[in-house]
């Protein structure tokens, strides 16, 4: 399948848009993650068994952690195939960077590229309900991620 020659186009306002969101995820992300990361710091060389310990100290902690790293395997698959899909350059830099920052900072990142690499003349068009639900859970989920990492 041939793209049609952008070079030199503008990108439309909605690829504009998401890939804006994509970037703010990825600090945020980055900031939340790291935040709490950082409270392992003094643990030395023990650091990584201490952090690991700790993500089954409870029900919710284990469930959580699950969680994230059945979303980092389905997220892996989706990298990896997409990248070849649409010739997204290394792919396993955004793989391996998952485990030394977050996945929640490493697949924005991938979405973002991926969204300049796949920019296309007609970007989709998103309705009014799709507008209100993205901010609702933008501003509940943003306003969640301050809850926990304010502990």
């Amino acid at each position: 399948m041939t793209r049609p020659d952008t070079a030199g186009s503008a990108l439309p306002s909605t690829t504009k848009l998401l890939c804006t969101a994509y970037a703010a995820i990825a600090v945020a992300a980055l900031i939340a993650t790291w935040s709490q990361n950082l409270a392992y710091a003094d643990r030395g060389i023990g650091f990584l068994t201490v952090f690991w310990q700790d993500t089954k100290v409870n029900a919710a902690s284990r469930s959580i952690t699950a969680d994230i790293a059945l979303f980092l395997l389905a997220g892996i698959v989706f990298m990896v195939f997409e990248a070849r899909k649409h010739g997204i350059r290394f792919v396993w830099v955004y793989v391996i960077a998952s485990f030394f920052t977050a996945i929640s900072v490493t697949f924005p990142l991938f979405l973002l590229a991926r969204e300049l690499t796949i920019h296309r003349e007609q970007a989709p068009r998103i309705g009014t309900a799709d507008k209100v639900g993205l901010a609702v859970m933008t501003l509940g989920l943003a306003a969640f991620t301050i809850w926990v990492d304010v502990a």
